[in-house]
């Protein structure tokens, strides 16, 4: 009885052994047929570690394909904390040369990690110093730097890039997909004491980024922004910017500010100055909208360019407001209105054309909506709808109060008119190539839709030749040679209290050229000019110097001159 019972447990033994081994077997076959991938992954986590690093972004050229923003390549400075042993003195030696706090390195290099970073893309001398004192757990990562070569020009509408690589204001933001390089993945293994080694098998990537062509011209950019400082000097004035377009393209030449930053350095400027203000803020235009009024009256049908208006000797009263003339004018033709700026003409041809008339007029032209720049934060600028003007409303956004506009859409406006009533799309980039300079996509001209006739727009233009005439509000606009059709805005600015200020102005001249045949179109704007506000006296002169060294610059012949006008491209750029 007791062997039999001995058998029974041997084989009840044997069974639970079996059983377990199955069970065993079971899962050894689960984990190493169904989750061999997770288990490998598992494992190597905990032995290795990846970097991504950006490849090499792509260049920035001007027009003429002149280097704008190009990438570098540089070192990164990374330590393997584990294999210090010293690390009091490490952190001094390595404070030293890069100019770095003591305490923060210490900091790192007691972390408990396999990699950290010390200091990223440093400078040749601080690569040579680091190197220089041989310290054992450092590593030398290469990475690409940014650099801009030409410092500060065009700088707000080129942007910059962050440590990272990747664009974080202007152009370098908007197509950052088209310039960014492949990633390049940095394998840290870490062995079973902690120490962390960077694996000589990289897999790096072979492809840099596309190349960008840019419609500026850096040579009529350096001419912009060089008369823009004088003008700002000059008048004292806060800050400035000036636009340059070929009308018949939309294609932008020069878009300019001041006060300018460097994107090599662009974290000691203030982040307010970062942005491309000629697409991103709106301003008052004052007298430039009256081009606008005007071009609504004659399209309307409802007034002609000999039609006469009484200016009320300077003074016209609407309801509990009054409008004041700068001269005590007493009858005023269409043209002469334009010409002389009479605000209280531009509200008598507000009030005949109508509400509806030159809202309409004013959307058509592009205003109140974005033009569709290639360039990041475009505002919309400030257009109410035509059913909330009250009588005065009306007058004002006749003579530009009421109504807020970007630099681009004013240029692209006026630049419709130049283009004999065609409004075209601004754009700022011209192609997309690859490293071998090979193009991958071309951007070309692209009318948006007519705004007006061309009979129209002949009339405008000539309007628009009589304000550089003598008598004209834009005389000192006026050019060696060239006719010029252009016109003068000042704007008083509303203070906090939302009231408009005596003393603050923005000054700003409007205009192409050559006349019969425009080769350009020129906006200046000058924000609170001291002691002179008016545009015909502080942004005219601006506009005249830069349209005469421009034409000069693109050998566009003086009208009636059969013989080309040719000016060395760098005496004119270096003088």
């Amino acid at each position: 009885m007791e062997n039999k019972y001995f058998k029974m447990r041997i084989l009840l033994v044997g069974l639970l052994f079996f059983i377990a081994l199955a069970v065993i077997a079971a899962k050894a076959i689960h984990l190493q047929v169904f989750e061999s991938h997770w288990l490998s992954q598992a494992a190597s986590d905990q032995y290795e570690k990846s970097l991504t690093i950006s490849g090499k972004r792509g260049n920035i050229y001007d027009r003429n394909q002149r280097e704008m923003a190009v990438s570098i390549d540089v070192t990164s400075i990374a330590a393997y904390p584990a294999r210090i042993k010293e690390i009091e003195e490490t952190a001094k030696k390595l404070a030293q040369a890069l100019n770095l706090d003591t305490r923060k390195i210490r900091q790192k290099l007691a972390l408990d990690r396999s990699f950290v970073w010390i200091k990223r893309k440093t400078t040749a001398r601080e690569t040579q110093l680091v190197e220089e004192l041989k310290l054992s757990g450092i590593d030398f990562v290469p990475e690409f730097n940014r650099f801009y070569p030409n410092t500060t020009l065009a700088a707000q509408a080129l942007g910059f890039t962050g440590l990272d690589g990747k664009g974080l204001e202007g152009i370098e933001f908007y197509y950052n997909r088209q310039l960014k390089g492949a990633e390049s993945k940095i394998t840290i293994f870490e062995d079973a004491l902690g120490n962390g080694f960077r694996s000589e098998d990289r897999q790096l990537a072979s492809n840099s980024g596309h190349n960008l062509v840019l419609t500026i011209d850096s040579n009529i950019q350096y001419i912009t922004e060089s008369t823009l400082i004088e003008a700002v000097n000059q008048f004292s004035a806060n800050s400035a910017m000036a636009v340059v377009m070929q009308p018949r393209t939309g294609a932008i030449l020069a878009i300019a500010h001041f006060p300018t930053i460097n994107p090599n350095s662009y974290l000691t400027f203030e982040r307010s100055l970062w942005r491309n203000r000629a697409i991103t803020d709106p301003f008052e235009p004052g007298s430039t909208m009256k081009i606008f009024s005007a071009a609504a009256a004659l399209e309307s049908g409802n007034i002609n360019y000999n039609d006469i208006f009484y200016c009320e000797n300077g003074a016209y009263k609407i309801g509990k407001n009054v409008v004041h003339d700068h001269s005590k004018y007493g009858w005023l033709s269409l043209q002469q209105i334009i010409k002389f700026s009479s605000n209280i003409g531009a509200v008598k041809i507000g009030e005949k054309v109508g509400a509806k008339t030159l809202y309409q007029t004013f959307q058509n032209f592009g205003f109140g909506t974005r033009s569709g720049i290639d360039c990041p934060g475009e505002t919309t600028g400030s257009l109410s709808h035509y059913s909330s003007w009250s009588e005065i409303d009306i007058g004002a956004i006749s003579f530009g109060h009421g109504i807020a506009v970007s630099a681009v859409q004013l240029i692209t406006a006026v630049s419709a008119i130049a283009n004999d009533g065609i409004l075209m799309k601004p754009y700022i980039v011209m192609e997309v190539s690859d490293q071998n300079g090979q193009p991958v996509k071309r951007f070309k001209p692209r009318q948006v839709r007519r705004v007006i006739s061309v009979r129209t727009a002949a009339i405008i233009k000539k309007i628009l030749k009589t304000v550089t005439s003598k008598g004209g509000t834009g005389v000192k606009a006026a050019l060696d040679r060239y006719s010029v059709c252009g016109k003068t805005g000042t704007a008083r600015k509303l203070d906090q209290e939302g009231k408009y200020s005596d003393s603050k102005h923005v000054a700003s001249f409007v205009g192409f050229t050559p006349a019969n045949k425009p080769e350009i179109a020129v906006l200046v704007i000058i924000d609170e000019p001291k002691e002179n506000y008016y545009g015909g006296i502080v942004a005219a002169p601006v506009f005249k110097k830069i349209a005469q060294q421009t034409l000069n610059y693109l050998n566009v012949p003086p009208e009636g001159d059969t013989t080309k006008f040719r000016v060395s491209v760098e005496n004119k750029v270096n003088g």
